[in-house]
């Protein structure tokens, strides 16, 4: 493989890189970090990028409070859980700060997700299947639910048995 370098007029400069900026945010919200990964091989110097972003989240163009918002409600009509959630986040370069602020304010009902995703996933299991208790709990705990939200699901799907569908 041969390895190619970027020639100086490969780079953008201040403007070409705002511009590419607002270009990228016109499309959806960005994380700073999401932004400085994209845009980072396209500048010869990191601190004008800085700069190009500083501007941005003065301008409030760009705002990983936004962002974060954004990211929570998308991630939970999809059927996940805070915990998946804010690990997702952190990944995306939102503070820990942030991450409690918005997950606070969030209105979402995590009891009733979880149960509308183990409902979804109970449906495609094996009626006979054994295992079908602890694979339903592993598929919970990996889409991000905690213990209580879990249980919660779990119990309310049990339920349901009396009135003659699924039974743990």
């Amino acid at each position: 493989m041969m390895w190619t370098q970027q020639k100086k007029s490969d780079f953008l400069d201040e403007n070409e890189l705002r511009r590419a900026a607002v270009d990228l945010l016109s499309r959806r919200d960005y994380s700073r970090l999401e932004l400085f990964r994209k845009l980072n091989s396209r500048c010869e110097h990191p601190d004008v990028l800085e700069r190009v972003l500083d501007d941005l989240q003065q301008r409030q163009w760009q705002s990983d409070q936004r962002f974060a918002e954004s990211f929570i409600n998308s991630r939970f009509s999809r059927g996940l859980g805070p915990v998946r959630i804010k690990q997702e986040l952190r990944e995306k370069g939102i503070s820990a700060e942030t991450i409690s602020l918005v997950l606070e304010a969030f209105e979402g009902d995590w009891y009733d997700n979880a149960l509308h995703t183990l409902k979804k996933k109970y449906d495609s299991l094996k009626e006979n299947d054994p295992n079908r208790k602890q694979k339903l709990y592993r598929f919970m705990a990996y889409r991000g639910f905690t213990q209580d939200h879990i249980a919660y699901a779990l119990d309310e799907i049990g339920s349901i048995s009396d009135n003659g569908s699924p039974d743990f």
